[in-house]
């Protein structure tokens, strides 16, 4: 049988999130944030998420609409201040009031753990963070003089990114900041689902393709 990745709905395959799953989450400054997807998610109705994304207060993303629906326990992410400095997100207010775990990470040691889950290691040691409250309690070695801190690879049960467009087989092309996080994500989770402006039946061109579609389980395409 032919393979064809392009579904008409994601509802069916978001209705089996398990609850506690982990959920990466694309975006980065005003693109890739996979917003129909992530609304299909909170329709579905899972608990006790563990969202992996860039940052949790970020205007153009409604990753807030997750956590306003109590569904989320905890937030990985660099950012967790919102832009607005005289009024709170809901997660910053839920931070504030102990409701939400928040596990702050420097954004090049995300995607650096997001890269190592897709690549099958399970850990490495890195310099970033070193002697702060972001590294209390974690392994210290010392490699040619430089101090480096342990940091465990993330991996998810599912990853909802944001592509410019993609063929039948998955494979998707990236437009500006959607590559940022995208392709690392999708490699580091046991099911992907990439939100598409376009898709095409033909398989897109070898040197157009951002990330192979042997990552990519179902492919939507929602428009501008």
């Amino acid at each position: 049988m032919a393979i064809n990745k392009i579904i008409e709905s994601a509802s069916a395959t978001l209705a089996e999130v398990r609850d506690q799953a982990t959920v990466l989450i694309s975006g980065f400054g005003g693109s890739g944030f996979p917003n129909v997807l992530i609304s299909a998610l909170r329709d579905a109705k899972p608990r006790g998420l563990t969202l992996v994304v860039n940052s949790a207060t970020h205007p153009l993303s409604v990753t807030h609409e997750l956590i306003e629906a109590g569904m989320v326990d905890k937030v990985i992410a660099s950012a967790g201040r919102g832009r607005e400095r005289n009024k709170l997100s809901i997660f910053e207010e839920l931070l504030r009031d102990g409701k939400i775990e928040f596990e702050c990470v420097p954004q090049g040691t995300m995607t650096e753990r997001i890269r190592a889950g897709g690549a099958g290691l399970p850990a490495f040691y890195c310099p970033v963070g070193v002697g702060t409250d972001l590294c209390a309690g974690k392994e210290v070695r010392v490699f040619d003089g430089v101090e480096c801190v342990l940091e465990h690879a993330i991996k998810g049960d599912l990853a909802l990114i944001r592509a410019d467009s993609a063929d039948r087989y998955g494979n998707l092309n990236f437009s500006y900041a959607q590559a940022n996080f995208g392709p690392a994500m999708a490699t580091a989770a046991a099911l992907t689902i990439a939100e598409v402006r376009t898709t095409s039946t033909e398989a897109l061109a070898p040197t157009a393709i951002g990330l192979s579609g042997v990552f990519v389980d179902h492919v939507l395409a929602v428009g501008d």
